[in-house]
């Protein structure tokens, strides 16, 4: 018997990047994907992908930055598959603008999007564990919301150290009900987010100086640390955010 066979897995920003590599890990685990992202474009081909291997998947396109499509979609997967086990907060949003530039738009989207969205689903899913009695809920956050900022990216920073905030708080307030939380902070990851980041020479030459691994990330490596902390075996993790970033030094 596979870790996370017949348990519901919904992951949000499912058709790409790392959201694509953490479907089809659960999706090799015999866990049913509840896979979600804003479009079909990128996610009917990671549906399509895993029901071609033999798993099973289905789409969910919804905007999460609004309460009423989240409420909404849990409520068609509950009907569609009866429960929810694990919720992955993975879905981002990430604006390249100076401070005094940024547009109120970006900004808004950035927290709406990275932020409010797992806000929306941790209460809505929150409350179907709670019924069930229990699940797993993991945000995908970013070591730019732990100790220092990002040039250029002050919306995606400010929503990344929000997303660690309410990790925290919900971890506290769930734990009753037997629902755990915790949160992944990557460093950079070689995905389509990161693409206008690695082209920064300067910016990638003093990053990989610091990190004792002397590489990038990649989506597979985020995987493993998610898979874990889903499983049996973290049952005592609970409120953490753990970084996957090579060792970076923090400055």
């Amino acid at each position: 018997m596979q870790t996370f066979e017949d348990q519901v897995v919904l992951i949000t920003g499912a058709g790409r990047g790392i959201g694509k590599a953490i479907a089809q890990a659960f999706a090799q685990q015999a866990a049913i994907v509840a896979a979600n992202d804003i479009t079909p474009v990128n996610l009917e081909p990671t549906v399509a992908e895993i029901t071609a291997s033999g798993g099973r998947a289905q789409a969910y396109v919804v905007d999460i930055a609004k309460r009423l499509p989240c409420f909404g979609m849990v409520e068609q997967i509950l009907h569609d598959w009866g429960r929810i086990d694990i919720l992955i907060n993975n879905a981002a949003v990430e604006p390249h603008a100076p401070l005094l530039e940024m547009d109120e738009w970006d900004w808004q989207r950035t927290l709406d999007v990275n932020l409010s969205g797992p806000f929306y689903l941790t209460q809505a899913v929150g409350r179907a564990m709670r019924e069930q009695g229990g699940g797993c809920i993991v945000n995908i956050a970013s070591i730019a919301g732990r100790a220092f900022g990002l040039r250029n990216r002050a919306a995606y920073v400010a929503s990344k150290m929000g997303l660690i905030g309410l990790t925290r708080t919900a971890a506290l307030e769930l734990a009753p009900y037997n629902i755990r939380v915790n949160a992944v902070c990557p460093g950079v990851i070689e995905t389509e987010m990161t693409a206008a980041l690695r082209q920064d020479e300067g910016m990638m030459q003093s990053w990989l100086a610091s990190i004792p691994l002397g590489r990038l990330g990649k989506p597979e490596d985020v995987v493993g640390l998610v898979l874990f902390l889903c499983s049996p075996a973290a049952a005592y993790i609970n409120g953490q955010a753990i970084n996957v970033d090579g060792g970076k030094v923090m400055s």
